[in-house]
């Protein structure tokens, strides 16, 4: 994704909290793509009653959504003889309105979801509809479009009740640094093989450039490490997790552990050094935002292929990255943007077939993505676009910024700033990715919501502060701990490995 797609990333607070994000993929899924001016999705596709299906997805209001809306209409009565009603929800009111639409009768017919965010609560309720029988009905561009593991990600109890997006579905993690000082400097990328080789680099930052803080935390709020520099499983939002995505599938309090502990440390002493804000953890400024004014050297952060140009995009700064850890794929990765049919939809049907071309139909995802073209963005080539004469990302009239989120990525066009090989590489890391030993596992927090809001309290308290280098770890770790112990986070590790050794005599 370039500056043209605008990664809301306080959406990826979102995003990151749901499990990351981070977001695109390749090549095998083209072959699924149709033209929209050919044969409808069913034999009699032109022969079924009119319906209206109702989509909600988390973005803001967009002047010409009505515009864009009328186009895929046009595709939809002339394929299905559906229309949609586009019904984007701002993210500081998603929780409680889509709350709110599905204990009420109020009619959806496709949804958002996430399994990072509620999506196993939904299905404990019985609020979300089943959908294997409609996938293999109608759902023949999906099936395409997505791997068969990628496809199970998402089931829980042998049941698929939401289909991922296509994008990235796996991430490594690394740091990323400004190029030029790099350069400047003469510093040896290869000899940066851990956390632990980047102390001579920051010092050097910190001589030189003394208006320049070293290091940065990528997203508000937190520490340099979260969402950047990850070494487990996070088994749907990190209380319990399964480290280097194995652990011969014993889940542990990630903050008990050894590597924690040595985490930690290690950001304490960059603190106590300078290579950290001095206000790290009440600090709201985006890292990124730091970089692109030349107050910040380097974030860590989840990477994907060309993680680095898009970072340059961003911050007006030239980055360059060095990788930490291996590619791993993990369910929360795969299902951190998904779409669901809500029980309160009257047509599911007619709600997957809708569901189907958004996988498997180019002209209607871009427009979906990207609006109208002539209006929002001119072709340059077959699949390479750009803003037309006087347009550009601060007066376009339609921009979610989101195509991630909108069915088959894959199918996108890419802007002449971007790689116009992007899908076909993302493609490539996706099935080179490691799969994490519960690859599929998605936990069910009903049986300790309260437990879970207790500890969530405790890490507002503490974690920070900690990830930050700013508390003292031998002083704080262990009240930390004692904590979260008390607010039962052993309850909920006990209730989290008895799911996942259920889940594991499922597997084959």
């Amino acid at each position: 994704m370039n500056k043209k797609s605008k990664m809301m990333q306080s959406g990826l607070a979102l995003i990151v909290a749901l499990g990351m994000l981070l977001a695109g993929c390749g090549a095998k899924n083209e072959g699924g793509a149709t033209d929209s001016k050919t044969s409808p999705t069913t034999k009699n596709g032109k022969d079924l009653a009119p319906y209206e299906v109702t989509m909600a997805f988390f973005g803001s209001e967009q002047k010409d959504l009505q515009a864009v809306q009328d186009e895929m209409n046009k595709i939809l009565k002339e394929k299905i003889n559906t229309t949609v009603k586009l019904t984007p929800i701002s993210i500081s009111a998603w929780q409680q309105q889509t709350n709110l639409m599905l204990a009420g009768n109020e009619k959806i017919d496709l949804m958002f979801t996430s399994a990072g965010f509620n999506y196993g609560t939904q299905v404990a309720k019985g609020q979300l509809v089943q959908l294997d029988d409609l996938v293999e009905k109608y759902g023949s561009g999906i099936k395409k479009a997505l791997e068969p593991y990628q496809l199970s990600a998402a089931k829980i109890n042998g049941k698929s009740y939401a289909i991922p997006a296509v994008k990235d579905m796996a991430s490594d993690y690394g740091i990323l640094m400004r190029k030029d000082l790099v350069d400047k400097y003469k510093i040896d990328l290869s000899k940066i093989k851990s956390i632990n080789d980047l102390d001579a680099v920051f010092q050097t930052i910190k001589d030189n450039e003394p208006n320049m803080v070293p290091l940065v935390a990528k997203n508000p709020g937190t520490g340099p490490f979260y969402a950047g520099y990850v070494l487990y499983d996070s088994l749907s939002g990190g209380i319990g997790v399964l480290p280097d995505y194995d652990n011969n599938m014993k889940v542990v309090n990630w903050y008990e552990t050894a590597q924690y502990a040595d985490q930690l440390n290690v950001l304490r002493k960059w603190y106590q050094s300078g290579y950290l804000l001095k206000d790290a953890s009440t600090s709201k400024q985006d890292g990124r935002e730091l970089v692109k004014n030349g107050k910040a050297f380097a974030y860590f952060s989840n990477l994907k292929p060309d993680s680095d140009v898009e970072a340059s995009r961003k911050s007006g700064k030239e980055m360059t990255v060095v990788r930490l850890t291996p590619a791993y794929a993990t369910t929360d990765m795969i299902t951190s943007m998904m779409w669901s049919v809500p029980k309160n939809s009257e047509d599911p049907d007619r709600a997957m077939m809708v569901l189907n071309l958004l996988y498997s139909d180019k002209q209607l995802y871009n427009l979906f993505a990207w609006g109208i073209e002539g209006k929002h963005y001119v072709k340059k080539s077959e699949n390479v676009i750009d803003y037309p004469a006087g347009v550009d990302i601060t007066n376009t009239g339609y921009n979610f910024g989101t195509p991630y989120m909108f069915g088959n990525q894959f199918l996108s066009y890419t802007w002449s700033t971007g790689d116009p090989d992007i899908w076909k590489k993302t493609d490539q890391f996706n099935k080179g990715a490691k799969k994490s030993k519960a690859l599929g596992f998605i936990f069910d927090v009903e049986k300790v919501k309260t437990e879970m809001a207790a500890v969530n309290n405790v890490l507002t308290e503490y974690v920070v502060g900690l990830e930050t280098g700013t508390l003292d770890p031998a002083e704080n770790l262990p009240k930390f701990i004692a904590k979260l112990k008390s607010a039962g986070i052993d309850n909920i590790i006990s209730e989290k490995q008895k799911q996942l050794d259920e889940w594991a005599k499922t597997q084959k």
